[in-house]
């Protein structure tokens, strides 16, 4: 039997297949209640945790399926002399080694917050108008890669670049998992091309940080004294309703332990913005709560995974060879524009097969 996920805040990690059945059947049993929707909120996410559970329930038994089908074709296809059909079930059995693979990625997505929504922030590094265009590059294609996932996007907050693009801005990316899959994203990121804003043609370099963080769930308890707290209000910047450019609506929020500070300006009012930046910044702070406990057990891991300038995790080569490589996975691809346009589950895969052991980080490795 296939090990399995149970994708719940009740359980985390790999459990047997009967653990994950029995508690579909629990699921069931409360969803059929009358007394369910006495309580809207529990009742929404029992019933968001049973309809995960049972669509990778089903996804296990489907490859379970599959597996017997082709185990049966192969068999009747011997006995009666039929090479074509051995030729073309062996095919399906590796289109299956590929899918159990990625069920088996799935199962890393087991932390604490990995089930969370994200929050997203890039930040433009040295270089002007070329770095903020980059910024603005890797907004759009994260951004589409949230799309195409069936994730929502919302702009929280966005500081303009003085010629051309963004830079810094913050989103927040909902859906399941949405942490899970892109919590290696974390770190700088270089792009090699023909300025578009250089009359000579000549090819330059533009460096900007990406920073992954969850949206930490209202069980998790974070305290943030006053006294460590300094918050800033500004006039917003954004376009759109009767405040924005009139009264000072936006906030930023720096904690002086840490120095970490976050800004939002997206919400109408002072006290709405305010909210939003104060759930923002217990996410960095319960991030490096997870990145300490990270480098405590797994140090060779996390070395890996470094943040911080001259510690840059992938490279988009567009000039003079279209290269976008990974280098921490090795994970290269020269269709540099599908990537550009959120085709990014390669880069994503790679990085939790790394995690299970993968030496090239590919699925194949550990499947």
């Amino acid at each position: 039997m296939i090990p399995f996920l149970i994708p719940s805040n009740y359980y985390g990690g790999i459990f047997d297949w009967p653990v994950a059945v029995l508690r579909l059947e629990e699921l069931e049993s409360l969803a059929a209640s009358p007394d369910l929707w006495n309580d809207p909120d529990k009742a929404q996410k029992l019933m968001r945790e049973k309809n995960r559970l049972e669509a990778q329930i089903n996804q296990v038994r489907k490859i379970e399926n599959s597996l017997k089908d082709q185990i049966g074709l192969i068999e009747m296809a011997e006995s009666e002399g039929e090479d074509s059909l051995i030729t073309e079930a062996i095919a399906n059995l590796k289109s299956l080694e590929k899918e159990s693979g990625k069920l088996q990625l799935q199962s890393l997505l087991s932390g604490e917050a990995d089930g969370n929504d994200a929050y997203l922030e890039i930040n433009a590094g040295a270089g002007g108008t070329e770095s903020c265009d980059w910024a603005a590059m890797l907004l759009r294609m994260y951004t589409r890669w949230a799309e195409q996932h069936g994730y929502k996007v919302a702009l929280l907050d966005e500081t303009e670049g003085d010629g051309a693009g963004i830079k810094s801005t913050t989103i927040r990316i909902e859906g399941y998992q949405a942490y899970g899959w892109l919590k290696h994203e974390s770190g700088v990121h270089r792009l090699v091309r023909i300025s578009p804003f250089d009359s000579a043609a000549r090819r330059h370099t533009s460096f900007a940080s990406v920073s992954v963080s969850p949206v930490v769930d209202e069980n998790i308890d974070i305290e943030i004294l006053d006294k460590d707290l300094r918050v800033d209000t500004y006039r917003s910047s954004g376009a759109g309703g009767q405040h924005v450019n009139k009264t000072d609506s936006a906030v930023r929020l720096t904690h002086l332990p840490t120095g970490i500070a976050v800004a939002c300006q997206n919400e109408r009012s002072q006290h709405q913005n305010r909210a939003q930046a104060m759930a923002m910044l217990k996410a960095r702070l319960y991030e490096a709560e997870l990145k300490k406990r990270e480098a405590a057990s797994n140090a060779q891991y996390d070395s890996k995974t470094e943040i911080g300038w001259g510690h840059q995790i992938r490279s988009y080569v567009l000039q003079p060879y279209q290269m976008i490589k990974d280098l921490r996975t090795g994970v290269e691809r020269t269709d540099s524009q599908v990537v550009l346009d959120g085709d990014l589950d390669d880069y994503l895969h790679a990085s939790l097969a790394l995690k299970l052991g993968g030496e090239s980080g590919k699925i194949e490795d550990i499947a």
